[in-house]
């Protein structure tokens, strides 16, 4: 066995430095091979504008002399093979620059880091986890997901809740804690803040330096992995945030990597994201685009994630510190060989884009002409509702746009409605706590917003602490405040909101016809007056509707005038106001018989009540042709949903 037998080949260096190894996890970073009884471990590292290269460990006491590497080719990828099985080997790479700069980098390919404030990379192997999800694995790949209810719970790690003593959860106890929690929820995916290894807490992941390390904070990769696989075989998917637009610029990471800029790109302008304190990645570099394409499919390999929350698309799309005038060809071109490899791998992969542009044709397939992506953030939407709740209600007529804006656009692209992270946290409020008024009308009206969230369309995203009505904006150093349950109003909030989430999982309306605009019709949009909007939501079947009905003033009304596109009955199956979510009982106890007389331009109505700062949903009694114990046919009602003398 010679050391050549482990070397890189000719065509693998070839596809790396024209972007398209797209395993080039396999080829850089440290690695074990066995031979017989021999065992040999190899390092390989792209460096191109490096001096010398050497392998500084702790077995060496952190001098490279001796443990020099090979340059392979005039593109700089170097390579270091030692005898012995090295896991566990605490090691960095001692680059000396053009200009004699020694520098110790972590490696960009490591699998896993020392637990920080140390920052040193380990040789680990991520074989051998015995997986699980099968089933899993094999329903999500008969599923279509723009048909499918998503309700997505967005969750950090580090602050969801922690030890007695203050400690992070590791990743085995987080799952046990959180996923019979998500599922009494109702949510159908958890999707979590940054897990690449990252060296400042408050960062929350976002400023990462090993992008195929995951963090060592919460544990080792066998405990995600026994995360994942347990969520899986509980029926929730998994959804990353993944940052391919910036990295930190500690020094141990990828900034200044070989003494010149390798992974960023070289003019200020472009390379400095003043905003994040970070370095934008150089995607005009075929090896970047080997990298990054890379670790999105490493994640779905050994972790099995169902997905990618892609962060701060528009700093992509757009040259960094243009202001969004300056498209970026590059970033463009990145994005889509990136969800058109992902897609290729995994069709089933949720690739969703956070961007807060107006870029055409984002969840358009790339061969039809688009970016690729699955889903993109409704971030016009989210600005727009919260800017209305924040205003106290009396003047809400002034802003009645901001509620029917979306609509304008609302099927342009695939949409997913967020109440993310970004906006209950650096004064920003919680959600509660952004609702004007006195307690009882904040938590009427948090009720309202999410009743409107779920009968909107797009899928749904929800920060975690909301589906109880946190009080306090998120706080990422401590553990949300769950002795709130302890209090009425806080567990009646929950218990709406898991209702409210059943109701919108069992109703086709609601999500079927999600991206189309057959699959909603206003009834009246011009009640600027009483801020009371209507509309319909409709399943591919023609019968299959349900009547929305929504007051944002702090006013009941009676007998309100609400009109119908079809003869019959119609039963509440939803109210805000209900006594048990919180609410002061204005319902509408007996099922809403149509009367003839066109009104909102359907030719029927139904006269109700609306609850102040509440949300209704009617559903039309079916009826079903039978067959009676006589052979005699007869008719039996039914509200679809609804258990017998109870509001669903």
């Amino acid at each position: 066995m010679t050391v050549k037998t482990f070397l890189p080949t000719e065509y693998e260096l070839y596809l790396f430095h024209e972007g398209t190894l797209f395993e080039s996890y396999q080829l850089f970073g440290a690695h074990i091979f066995e031979e017989g009884d021999r065992s040999f471990t190899r390092f390989c590292v792209w460096a191109p504008h490096a001096k010398e290269v050497n392998l500084a460990c702790d077995f060496n006491n952190w001098n490279g002399n001796g443990y020099a590497f090979h340059k392979l080719n005039k593109e700089g990828v170097w390579v270091l093979v030692l005898e012995g099985n090295l896991e566990g080997c605490l090691y960095k790479y001692e680059i000396i620059s053009q200009d004699g700069e020694r520098l110790l980098k972590a490696d960009p390919y490591g699998f896993y880091s020392e637990l920080r404030p140390r920052t040193a990379s380990v040789v680990y192997n991520l074989e051998g986890y015995k997986w699980n999800d099968q089933a899993w694995k094999r329903k999500k790949a008969r599923k279509s997901a723009a048909a499918e209810p998503m309700v997505i719970y967005e969750v950090h790690a580090g602050s969801w809740k922690k030890k007695p003593d203050g400690s992070f959860l590791n990743y085995r106890e987080f799952a046990d804690e959180l996923i019979p929690y998500v599922l009494d929820g109702g949510f159908t995916h958890v999707e979590l803040l940054p897990l690449v290894e990252h060296p400042l807490d408050i960062s929350w992941g976002y400023q990462g330096v090993g992008y195929y390390s995951l963090t060592s904070r919460y544990g080792t990769p066998e405990d995600f992995m026994y995360f994942v696989d347990q969520c899986h075989q509980n029926g929730l998917g998994v959804i990353l945030d993944w940052v391919p637009g910036h990295f930190c610029k500690d020094a141990h990471g990828l900034y200044r990597f070989d003494g010149d800029y390798t992974y960023e790109y070289k003019a200020t302008n472009d390379r400095e994201n003043h905003v994040w304190g970070t370095a934008n990645f150089d995607l005009g570099k075929s090896e970047v685009h080997s990298f990054l394409i890379s670790n999105a499919l490493f994640w779905m390999k050994y972790y099995h994630v169902d997905g990618f929350r892609v962060d701060a698309v528009s700093n992509i799309i757009f040259w960094p510190n243009s202001n969004g005038e300056h498209v970026n060809t590059f970033g463009l071109d990145f994005l889509k060989n990136l969800n058109k490899t992902v897609h290729q791998h995994d069709p089933s992969m949720l690739m969703i884009a956070e961007d807060s542009t107006d870029w055409p044709q984002v969840t358009v397939p790339v061969e039809h002409g688009g970016l690729g992506f699955s889903y993109k953030w409704n971030m016009g939407w989210m600005n727009d509702m919260l800017s209305y709740m924040e205003t106290e209600p009396e003047y809400r007529s002034s802003k009645h746009n901001k509620v029917t804006f979306s609509f304008l656009y609302a099927f342009s692209e695939n949409f997913i409605l967020p109440f993310s992270h970004d906006e209950v946290v650096h004064g920003k409020k919680s959600l509660l706590n952004k609702m004007p008024g006195d307690y009882w009308r904040k938590f009427a009206q948090l009720r309202l917003l999410l009743g409107y969230m779920m009968a909107h369309p797009g899928q749904k995203l929800l920060f975690m602490g909301t589906e109880f009505g946190q009080f306090a904006e998120w706080k990422d150093k401590e553990e949300l405040d769950w002795n709130l349950f302890e209090y009425e109003m806080h567990e009646k909030l929950n218990v709406y909101f898991k209702q409210l989430v059943k109701i919108y999982k069992r109703s086709k309306p609601l999500y079927e016809l999600d991206h189309t605009y057959e699959g909603f019709e206003w009834i009246d949009v011009n009640n600027i007056e009483q801020s009371v909007f209507s509309f319909i939501r409709k399943g591919s079947s023609l019968d299959d509707i349900l009547i929305v009905v929504c007051n944002f003033s702090e006013r009941p009304y009676e007998k309100y005038k609400v009109g119908v596109p079809k003869e019959g009955t119609y039963r509440e199956i939803l109210n805000s106001d209900a006594h048990h979510f919180g609410g002061a009982d204005n319902y509408n106890k007996k099922a809403l018989k149509t009367i003839a007389e066109p009104y909102h331009g359907k030719p029927y109505h139904v006269e109700m009540t609306i609850p102040p700062f509440g949300i209704t949903i009617l559903r039309p009694v079916k009826q079903r042709k039978e067959l009676g114990d006589n052979g005699k046919e007869k008719v039996r009602r039914h509200a679809v949903g609804r258990r017998k003398g109870k509001q669903a």
